[in-house]
């Protein structure tokens, strides 16, 4: 089929696709829920039980839910990675304020841009294989973590597992404005803890050692660190401490947001937060956390699986932009096992993490004919 002809299969599945993507972000599955990320995996188990012999179910049962793999049209070279995730940042209950509902071109619901209605667009893709009765160029593997929103900590095993074994990676977080990402930032958390000694203010503040005033000297030794002019920023978040207010402070901490564009960026970060040491020899200083995503590099490899979706885009009248991001998804595990990533392939829309949230329902149709076309040769 033609890029036209596979759009208009599209279309007249939209009404069908609405449906599945009410189904999926009706079930609120906050990250940390077990018990509403087993619902979802039902969920997907029961799709891909739809789609008979081509696609076979694995569920993971983790302490926070569920990660779910879908292996379809196995054969020979490497597999085709898919790659997204269950949870949401919303609590049970928000769908009272932000419904599933359509309203002027916009298709609300919470989680729904990020990302449960691209779910759906992967298992279209693979209906479109079984319906049509073609196959796509390579195998297809789709991991969905449960965790994804709170840093992926059971979740990247099982991104990184797939990944080592596929030829390219497909990322269906949402677009930024309709944009795929060719770029993400890698990230860190730190948290600087002091620990000194508590006295009297008044009576005897000479006897304890005050470590929010340590603390607070190395404020802005860790701004200095950012390196702005390439991207990499490192910033103070929150800052506590003490007990209340006539006692020497005996503890403190802060949090520290780090992004970074390459990995000689991130070591040299690293390097210098863990070179932070105290100047009051009554107060101990303690820094924990670290790099914990590596950056999604926009490589030639990259660049060229663009190219082809841009082309193929065009190719039915759809413009398709790229875009580098600050923030870090599951596809820069991905990218740092060496795969070419696309990300952001997810339907336009707009309110991520917000009660606003919303895809546009002109853009599904148009989003599932590129999927399926970068999977053929239509």
């Amino acid at each position: 089929m033609t890029p036209h002809e596979t759009l208009l299969y599209f279309e007249s599945r939209r009404l069908a696709m609405i449906d599945a993507i009410r189904e999926i972000v009706d079930i609120e599955s906050p990250s940390h829920d077990a018990d509403a990320s087993r619902k979802v995996a039902d969920l997907i188990a029961r799709w891909t039980a739809s789609l008979g012999d081509v696609a076979t179910f694995e569920r993971i049962a983790v302490e926070d839910g569920e990660h779910a793999i879908v292996r379809a049209f196995s054969g020979e070279g490497k597999p085709t990675m898919f790659l997204g995730h269950t949870d949401t940042v919303h609590p049970v209950g928000s769908a009272l304020q932000n419904p599933t509902r359509i309203e002027d071109g916009k298709f609300y619901g919470c989680g729904i841009f990020d990302m449960k209605a691209n779910i759906v667009l992967m298992f279209e893709a693979l209906r479109y294989f079984k319906e049509t009765g073609t196959r796509p160029s390579s195998p297809i593997t789709i991991v969905l973590s449960c965790d994804e929103e709170v840093g992926s900590h059971t979740g990247r095993e099982f991104v990184e597992r797939e990944a080592a074994i596929a030829s390219r990676c497909l990322v269906f977080e949402p677009s930024q404005n309709g944009a795929v990402k060719t770029g993400r930032k890698g990230t860190g958390q730190y948290t600087i803890r002091t620990h000194g000694a508590p006295a009297h203010a008044g009576l005897e503040p000479e006897k304890g050692a005050n470590a929010i005033a340590e603390l607070a000297r190395h404020i802005d030794a860790i701004h200095e660190i950012q390196y702005g002019e390439i991207g990499t920023t490192v910033n103070v978040t929150t800052f506590r401490g003490g007990t209340t207010s006539n006692v020497i402070p005996e503890h403190a901490h802060c949090e520290v947001d780090v992004r970074f564009s390459s990995m000689p960026e991130a070591e040299r970060v690293d390097n210098a937060m863990r070179s932070l040491e105290s100047t009051d020899a009554r107060v101990s200083l303690t820094v924990e956390g670290g790099i914990n995503r590596p950056p999604m590099e926009r490589t030639p490899e990259v660049v060229a699986m663009f190219k082809n979706a841009r082309d193929i885009a065009a190719s039915f009248d759809y413009e398709l932009r790229e875009t580098q991001v600050g923030g870090a998804s599951d596809g820069n595990f991905v990218a740092a096992v060496g795969v070419p990533v696309i990300d952001g392939l997810g339907i336009a829309g707009d309110g991520a993490h917000m009660l606003t949230e919303h895809i546009l329902v002109d853009d599904i149709a148009k989003r599932a004919t590129l999927v399926t076309c970068l999977l053929s040769d239509c």
